[in-house]
């Protein structure tokens, strides 16, 4: 018998909702965009946000279950992004939750968000079999992770600083190219020369294990453009090219070195870092060279969405792990070191 998980997230600047079967087929999936309301201000004002979460979760919830053709007693449960994020953006989700678990006596479960992004991969067509590794890369994530089941994790290393997609998205800004100015790298990199320039990869070493580090590549872009300015034209697509590849070599040095220390052979890659075309084509490159595969989630699963939460919390929800409508929200909470 089919088992549908409602999914809520809100721990950013996407008001979205979700209903998964199963734990793969996405029945519904409505995400409300906050881009305009940002955009002029170069990135997310969380009081902005949380207002926006205010205004949009309700009708999101009520799009989800209409697309799906269900109404609230015919689910089987409830998944709600509770940590990490925005305190204020949590909140707005995770109350709704509580409410609808309430009033509708279903089983609830809080989801880490980045357990969330591990779950995407999930909802594609042939996912990576467990044990397998995952690179996690976020606007405020980078991590390795060992995933030995869905929901089972373990975190072998994480950003002691500034996540890949804080440096894309700064280094964006710098350059004027707007919010979020991650996919405008990857646009002008696509015709710029990689070679170009020359910018820091730090803790590549392998005595850094698996932790990373992106503050210093950030800090000498920053240098570079106070004493050149802002180049235009091909100089700008090969500065972009050139910053962006610094970024992605070690993203896939680190996991290529994680995936031959641990002996997995099938590596994952999500978060929203994942829907850059550097990062997809270097990491299948690697995986061909040395012996593993590579699983990715199509670019629109790699930003955040309910129906990883959704997928996510399923797993949780057939295991019997129930929460209360005493769960709360922790902005801060890392997943579990290895």
């Amino acid at each position: 018998m089919a088992f549908r998980v409602l999914g809520i997230e809100s721990s950013c600047d996407e008001t979205a909702a979700a209903v998964v079967e199963d734990g793969t087929r996405v029945l519904s999936d409505v995400v409300a965009s906050q881009h305009e309301v940002h955009a002029r201000y170069g990135g997310v004002v969380p009081e902005l946000a949380s207002r926006a979460h205010i205004l949009n979760v309700v009708p999101v919830v009520q799009a989800a279950l209409e697309r799906a053709g269900l109404a609230l007693e015919e689910l089987d449960g409830i998944a709600v992004t509770n940590a990490p994020g925005l305190i204020g953006g949590l909140l707005v989700g995770l109350q709704t939750a509580k409410a609808l678990a309430w009033v509708t006596e279903l089983p609830l479960v809080g989801v880490h968000h980045l357990e969330g992004h591990l779950s995407a991969v999930y909802l594609e067509a042939e996912p990576p079999p467990s044990p397998h590794l995952a690179l996690i890369v976020s606007g405020g994530h980078t991590s390795l992770v060992r995933v030995d089941d869905p929901g089972v994790l373990a975190e072998l290393g994480r950003t002691r600083d500034d996540a890949a997609g804080e440096a894309f998205d700064k280094g964006a800004k710098l350059l004027g190219l707007g919010y979020p100015g991650g996919a405008m790298i990857d646009k002008l990199a696509a015709t710029g020369d990689p070679t170009k320039l020359v910018f820091p990869k730090s803790m590549t070493a392998e005595e850094h294990g698996s932790d990373f580090s992106f503050s210093g590549l950030k800090t000498a872009l920053l240098h570079r453009v106070r004493a050149h300015g802002v180049p235009e034209g091909q100089a700008l697509a090969d500065l972009c090219a050139s910053y962006q590849a610094a970024i992605v070599e070690v993203l896939v040095r680190k996991t290529r070195r994680a995936a031959r220390k641990l002996g997995l052979h099938h590596v994952q890659v999500c978060g929203g870092v994942a829907a850059n075309s550097g990062l997809r084509n270097a990491m299948r490159a690697a995986g061909a060279e040395d012996g593993f595969l590579v699983s990715i989630p199509s670019p629109s699963r790699c930003t955040d969405n309910a129906a990883m939460i959704a997928a996510a919390g399923h797993y949780h929800l057939i295991r019997g792990e129930r929460a209360g409508l005493d769960l709360d929200a922790t902005p801060n909470a890392p997943l579990a070191r290895a």
